[in-house]
């Protein structure tokens, strides 16, 4: 009785050799590999994609399809799922346009991978990016004008804080900073006192 295949000790290595054998073109062999741990990473999403191009460059469209849309589903802010989707889907509509002569172009039209196409199609036509939150729309001028109160406490009086008031038009709340300056620093009370009566003559 043949054991269980031991699971690789670093995934990340063993997705980049995975990686590595899709880009030579050694499909075959990245899905007997990728296929033997299928159960350890069912639920990851780089190793659902790369059992997808594995498939691709097998010509097993299908399954490749349904695996991209697994990906999308596990990871739906990643968008390489979705460019691979698109892409796929445009190479089996193009190749469905191709070999629309045949003679069982009826029964074709019928096939559940077509129609599943399609609605796929349409659902990525009204796909929309969600909508960015309210907090990112800028502040309005109003609001910038007056930051705080006038009566709200100042904890940490600084020079920065009151020309920060000053500039935001909340004079009075500068002219208290200012003021709680002079206590703290009587070395320079003279430069806040300038301040202060400049701001004075803008009231």
């Amino acid at each position: 009785m043949q054991s269980n295949p031991k699971a690789p000790e670093e995934p990340h290595l063993f997705f980049a050799e995975i990686s590595l054998d899709i880009s030579r073109g050694e499909h075959a062999l990245a899905l007997q590999r990728l296929t033997t741990h299928s159960s350890r990473f069912q639920d990851s999403y780089l190793f659902t994609i790369l059992l997808a191009r594995a498939h691709k460059g097998t010509g097993n469209l299908p399954q490749a399809l349904e695996l991209l849309k697994k990906c999308c589903a596990l990871a739906p802010a990643n968008q390489i799922a979705k460019k691979e989707l698109v892409a796929l889907y445009s190479s089996l509509q193009t190749s469905s346009h191709t070999s629309r002569k045949s003679p069982d172009q009826k029964m074709a039209a019928s096939d559940p991978l077509t129609i599943e196409l399609e609605e796929l199609s349409a659902a990525l036509m009204q796909f929309q990016p969600a909508p960015e939150s309210e907090t990112a729309e800028p502040t309005t001028l109003a609001e910038q004008k007056i930051p705080f109160a006038d009566e709200e406490a100042i904890d940490v009086p600084t020079e920065s804080l009151a020309r920060l008031f000053s500039k935001q038009g909340a004079l009075k709340k500068s002219i208290k900073t200012y003021t709680m300056l002079i206590q703290l620093h009587p070395d320079r009370a003279e430069h806040y006192r300038c301040e202060i009566d400049n701001l004075l003559e803008q009231l």
